[in-house]
């Protein structure tokens, strides 16, 4: 590829209308986003150095879209965008620079993705407190921010909620099966013994009272 030399040529690519093809001394050389082509006009001269900052421009413009195409289907911590950007093959500084922008931007925020998690969580598969911490922190979450997310969660409203539901599966099982599994149910669910029993004797206590 073309390090240096005169713009000859400026071709919007037909498969992305948003980037061009930047043609030098006759040849391809290389390809930008339309924002940056803008900068550029055909018979202008291109130094080496020059050349090198619209790349860089342009995997930093390239990395950004990446990550507001993550952050367009759901919430992310910032490491869950850094993982993704490196499996990418992005570089750290332009990892970093990402997830910078996208910070002041108020776009990514960790406290905000722990908080979402945490209802999202809860309004659809609750689960105890010990379960989220623990997911939390594989999205790369800290400890700190983990706890101010988690610190307001109903553990036995939300195993409550969790068992209901649960239970109605279990309905033509016997007592002790019922319990037995209705129990392995929210341990596994993240809720403590205590949370658990409290639950399954309330459930249980419904069911014998429907029956």
């Amino acid at each position: 590829m073309a390090r240096e030399g005169r713009v000859t040529a400026l071709k919007e690519q037909v498969r992305n209308r948003q980037r061009v093809n930047v043609y030098l001394e006759g040849r391809y050389a290389f390809s930008l986003p339309l924002a940056l082509a803008a900068r550029i006009g055909e018979g202008s001269y291109l130094s080496e150095e020059e050349v090198e900052k619209l790349l860089h421009e342009d995997m930093l413009h390239r990395a950004y879209q990446k990550a507001l195409n993550l952050l367009s289907y759901r919430p992310r911590s910032k490491q869950e965008i850094q993982r993704r950007l490196e499996r990418r093959q992005v570089s750290p500084e332009i990892i970093d620079t990402v997830i910078r922008k996208l910070a002041r931007e108020g776009m990514v925020d960790d406290l905000d993705f722990a908080r979402w998690w945490v209802e999202n969580r809860e309004d659809f598969r609750p689960r105890g407190r010990a379960l989220l911490r623990y997911e939390l922190l594989r999205q790369g979450v800290d400890e700190e921010t983990v706890a101010q997310a988690v610190e307001d969660i109903d553990e036995e409203r939300s195993a409550w909620r969790a068992g209901q539901g649960y239970a109605a599966r279990l309905r033509n099982l016997d007592e002790a099966t019922f319990r037995r599994r209705l129990t392995d149910f929210l341990r596994r669910r993240g809720f403590s013994y205590s949370v658990a029993q409290a639950v399954v004797a309330g459930v249980a206590k419904e069911r014998e009272e429907l029956s």
